[in-house]
């Protein structure tokens, strides 16, 4: 018998049921195919925009929004978490060592950006950049700072986030040249003539104001969590009375570091207790306030014609 007879069709071939598939297109590059779809919205994604998914893939944008939506994970004072890496200590050790290079190959670095009282008016700008300074003479001193910032960042950075570890370091500098300035004294044309007034002729470089601020800041922080800092104690009453007692070393930005770290600190403390995080860089932002205020009221006082003279010189 044959087929005709038995069906009265002849046999369809399996393949030919079948509808042929027209393939996709990546849904952000129209000119690409794509076989795989996001798990998340459906969409074709090419090989470019797909993204490694506990299950699957999602394409870049579904990524993207995730990322957008998702909690932020702050730290214990509401800054934003960190994997754990002191990158921003990294970063200041790194400009230290740079610049300390470019110090070592010329005196220009220095002469510019290090900072003195008589300079602060007319060149504002060294009450921060003299705190990635060192003294080419002494090696000890950059790795005296790098150690103690290396390890105080360690702690503190996870601590505050980033962020608020960097306004911290470089806050503290400035009030540690700010108080330089307080302390140089009431200067008058006779006494820089005579050499009375030397502190305000007197250059300052050095990490060490902004690194008593992390001292000050550790000190408070560490009190409101609970946790000693006895072990803190020794070291600290140890550089102080070391910058009193060696020549060269400038106990005026230690003290004034210090007590800005412990503003800093403080403010932070008062955010968290609140729990409002953007109170912190308000206060943050006082705080420096404060400091250029009580240097601009400082500079006000001098006289003239010692501005003028300051002005000259810094020419």
């Amino acid at each position: 018998m044959s087929d005709d007879a038995a069906g009265g069709q002849p046999p369809i071939p399996a393949e030919a049921g079948r509808q042929p598939v027209g393939a996709s297109v990546c849904a952000r590059h129209p000119d690409r195919e794509a076989y795989v779809r996001c798990q998340r919205c459906g969409r074709p994604a090419c090989p470019e925009c797909q993204r490694p998914a506990a299950v699957g893939i999602q394409c870049v944008d579904c990524v993207r929004e995730a990322a957008r939506t998702a909690p932020t994970v702050t730290s214990v004072f509401g800054g934003r978490a960190t994997d754990g890496r002191p990158l921003v200590t990294y970063t200041i050790i790194g400009i230290c060592v740079l610049a300390y290079i470019g110090q070592l190959g010329s005196s220009s670095v220095t002469n510019r950006f290090a900072f003195a009282p008589y300079l602060g008016w007319t060149e504002p700008w060294r009450f921060l950049t003299a705190a990635f300074l060192h003294s080419p003479q002494m090696l000890l001193h950059i790795a005296f700072n790098m150690f103690a910032l290396w390890t105080l960042g360690q702690y503190l950075e996870p601590m505050l986030g980033r962020a608020r570890f960097a306004a911290l370091y470089l806050i503290s500098g400035i009030g540690g040249q700010v108080a330089v300035t307080l302390l140089a004294g009431s200067p008058t044309v006779e006494g820089l003539s005579s050499g009375a007034d030397d502190a305000w002729l007197t250059g300052v470089v050095g990490a060490s104001g902004a690194i008593f601020g992390l001292f000050g800041a550790l000190l408070v922080l560490n009190r409101h969590l609970g946790r000693s800092s006895s072990g803190m104690y020794a070291t600290l009453a140890i550089n102080a009375v070391f910058g009193f007692l060696y020549p060269g070393i400038s106990w005026q930005a230690h003290l004034g570091g210090f007590v800005t770290g412990l503003a800093c600190a403080g403010a932070v403390v008062v955010a968290r207790r609140r729990r409002m995080p953007r109170l912190a860089w308000a206060s943050l932002g006082a705080v420096l306030l404060v400091l250029v205020a009580m240097a601009v009221v400082k500079y006000l006082t001098v006289p003239p014609m010692i501005r003028e003279l300051t002005a000259f010189t810094a020419g």
